[in-house]
């Protein structure tokens, strides 16, 4: 039978919150065993909470290797990297919305770029990464070279954790391209909470329909979230004449003040995308104190705006 998401937790118990590294709401589990890696995503699973607090990640701030075990093609430019974890009875541990940081040598110099896993701690043993490739692209070229069995170099920084989950009551998501990564965590935790009544609005630009990255799962989250998930799509080089019936161009201000909550004490705004969208929504992204763009005009202020 083919491994799920849920097989691969302890037990096939489902975890909700785990404090210290154990899990806080169910007696301790027994010695996970996985066998063989999934063969369906963490993307055709529902939300699945398995938060961990931060400090907790297998990978510290020296490099470790992982093996690749697993690789999926979700589109034409996008695909879904298992990795096998050194240690395969335990989680990654990855508190919320964090990422981690992968590297390869290159002529002698370090290539390192971020990401955010789309597996969630229930996963034993592995972790799974959501990669755009770019033509031009030294990492996502070099992943996407990669052949099962290969070993990438992996570590996680302080740094790399930006908010933790609960969050304020109110979320909003303005998300570009593989900027959904860490928004499939936070949605995780929100919606795989049970008594959790956070309500989240997400405008999520892509280029065109087929780069829309987790379209079946968003669309079945929010259709299954009772209300509490909405998800309105901008397309900015959709052709003409397509039956695309969605909005058009770029995020503006008219889209957010249409789709997401009005800047009161009780909102939190997520901006994850190309540096493009930063600059033109909230400043960018390496000056986190600062807000400025279409945000800062609509009277957000910088506390309530969280750059990934």
């Amino acid at each position: 039978m083919a491994a799920s998401t849920k097989e691969l937790t302890a037990n096939g118990a489902k975890v909700t919150t785990v404090a210290n590294g154990a899990d806080a709401t169910a007696a301790p589990p027994v010695e996970p065993h996985v066998t063989a890696p999934p063969t369906a995503s963490t993307l055709s699973s529902p939300p699945h909470a398995a938060v961990y607090p931060a400090g907790q990640c297998v990978f510290g701030e020296d490099w470790t290797a992982a093996t690749l075990v697993a690789k999926e093609r979700c589109k034409e430019t996008t695909a879904i990297l298992t990795f096998e974890l050194p240690d395969t009875s335990k989680p990654l541990g990855l508190s919320t919305c964090a990422c981690i940081l992968a590297k390869f040598d290159r002529d002698g110099s370090a290539v390192v770029r971020p990401y955010t896993p789309i597996s969630t701690n229930a996963m034993i043993g592995r972790f799974e990464l959501l990669v755009k490739i770019y033509a031009q692209g030294a990492m996502s070229q070099y992943l996407d070279g990669l052949q099962i069995g290969s070993s990438v170099e992996f570590k996680h920084i302080p740094f790399n954790v930006k908010v933790q989950y609960p969050f304020a009551p109110k979320v909003g998501m303005l998300i570009g391209g593989t900027g959904i990564a860490p928004m499939i965590q936070a949605l995780h935790a929100i919606l795989g909470t049970a008594d959790d009544t956070t309500a989240v609005s997400m405008l999520y630009a892509s280029k065109v329909k087929e780069d829309i990255l987790a379209q079946e799962t968003l669309e079945a989250w929010a259709a299954n979230s009772e209300g509490r998930f909405t998800c309105h799509h901008v397309l900015s080089e959709e052709p003409d004449g397509s039956p695309w019936t969605g909005a058009r161009g770029l995020i503006t201000r008219e889209l957010i003040e249409a789709h997401l909550p009005a800047p009161t004490d009780d909102v939190v705004i997520f901006v994850c995308g190309p540096p493009g969208m930063y600059e033109s929504l909230c400043g960018p992204r390496n000056e986190p104190q600062e807000l400025k763009g279409i945000l800062a005009e609509m009277g957000y202020t910088a506390a309530q705006v969280v750059k990934f």
